[in-house]
């Protein structure tokens, strides 16, 4: 498939309200969106890295710069999902900014060949079940609040954000408060270490589902020491960035659970891969979610109705965040997301809204020097 050119575009979202973890306050979403232009087709990609180095170490001004300056001129002149991903492999990192590259490339690959996103990963289902991650609130009254909202909109699953001093209280009153049929789990974002074991062990009393991600990202050896004494299971987020992460984590008994996300991973190709992984050895998967536009969110029901994702997932609906979507918006129907079934990621960008949004594009057109790009202000 010969590529054109690829744009560039960075769009502003501002967050219908502010999202709290244990690393920071998000109130709006910086995105960096990749168009690949073929002469067939076109194809987009939605990079999810944060406009600062908190979840990870990417942001969005290193994906753009590593995107011009390495893995585009690093293109093949004709080039498929599967060759895009070999021609970054020699580039470290940077897995947010490959894996919007590789899902543009394989969007316009499919809508050229007429083939669903959810037919190509191997979907087997039509819609897929809905959680909803609630951020960290000021009060035990206004999370109360913000969660039976939630439940009374339909989602099927509750994940509480947490960190230390906002932990067992909070986990107590929405168990006490919305009972104990109620799907729940929570998630430190790496706020904890191994010496907290016997803190995090009273989360034990409230049956939850998971408790996802409590100490550091590069420490596979704790979880597993933490694991032994939590009868809780352990879930990997931010540790698992490659199908060789996860089988590291799964022999040592760091996670008995994995959440995909396909762009902390490097995209759609590799996420396949953990979840085939993860089927093979009988452990559960779910999707996580990076707060993405209708763009990457289509991508991601689509992954999570493989038959390895026995979990609700983050695929929460678009109006979860955003008040206007730059797609037609994804809307909860008895607690689920319809997978889109159109070529491709099943769906575009509504040209008035994306004009809108832009606060900057530039054209690239692979083959050129490194750096040589057409910049435009939106």
């Amino acid at each position: 498939m010969k590529i054109n050119g690829i744009e560039l575009r960075r769009i502003a979202m501002p967050l219908r309200a502010p999202f709290r973890t244990s690393f920071g306050v998000e109130t709006a979403r910086d995105v960096l969106l990749v168009r690949v232009v073929t002469p067939d087709s076109e194809g987009w990609g939605e990079c999810v890295a944060m406009s600062e180095p908190r979840y990870c170490s990417e942001y969005v001004d290193g994906a753009a710069d590593v995107l011009r300056r390495f893995l585009i001129p690093a293109l093949p002149a004709d080039a498929d999902a599967h060759a895009v991903k070999r021609a970054m492999k020699p580039f470290k990192g940077h897995k947010m900014a490959k894996a919007a590259l590789e899902t543009a490339v394989l969007d316009a690959q499919l809508r050229a060949s007429g083939q669903s996103f959810g037919s190509f990963l191997g979907a087997e289902r039509e819609r897929v079940p809905c959680g909803v991650s609630v951020g960290i609130m000021d009060s035990v009254p206004e999370l109360l609040d913000a969660v039976a909202g939630f439940i009374d909109e339909g989602y099927v699953r509750i994940k509480l954000k947490i960190e230390p001093g906002w932990d067992i209280d909070a986990v107590r009153a929405v168990r006490e408060r919305f009972g104990d049929d109620l799907l729940l789990q929570v998630d430190a974002n790496a706020a904890y270490t191994l010496a907290d074991a016997r803190h995090l062990a009273k989360l034990d009393a409230f049956d939850l589902l998971l408790i996802e991600q409590p100490l550091a990202d590069d420490d596979l050896v704790q979880h597993a020491a933490l694991a032994k004494q939590l009868r809780t299971p352990v879930c990997l987020d931010e540790s698992i960035e490659s199908a060789e992460d996860a089988a590291a984590a799964l022999t040592l008994g760091a996670a008995s659970i994995i959440n995909i996300k396909p762009g902390r991973v490097g995209g759609y190709l590799e996420a396949k891969a953990i979840h085939d992984l993860c089927v093979a050895h009988g452990v559960p998967v779910w999707c996580g979610g990076m707060l993405e536009t209708g763009l990457g969110r289509a991508a991601n029901v689509a992954l999570a109705a493989l038959p390895g994702f026995t979990l609700p997932g983050d695929t929460s609906g678009s109006s979860r965040y955003f008040a206007t979507d730059v797609t037609e918006p994804f809307e909860l129907a008895e607690g689920h997301l319809d997978i889109p079934t159109a070529p491709g990621l099943g769906v575009d960008p509504v040209s008035e809204i994306l004009e809108r949004v832009t606060t900057a594009k530039e054209w690239i057109t692979p083959g050129r020097p490194r750096g040589a790009s057409t910049a435009v202000g939106a």
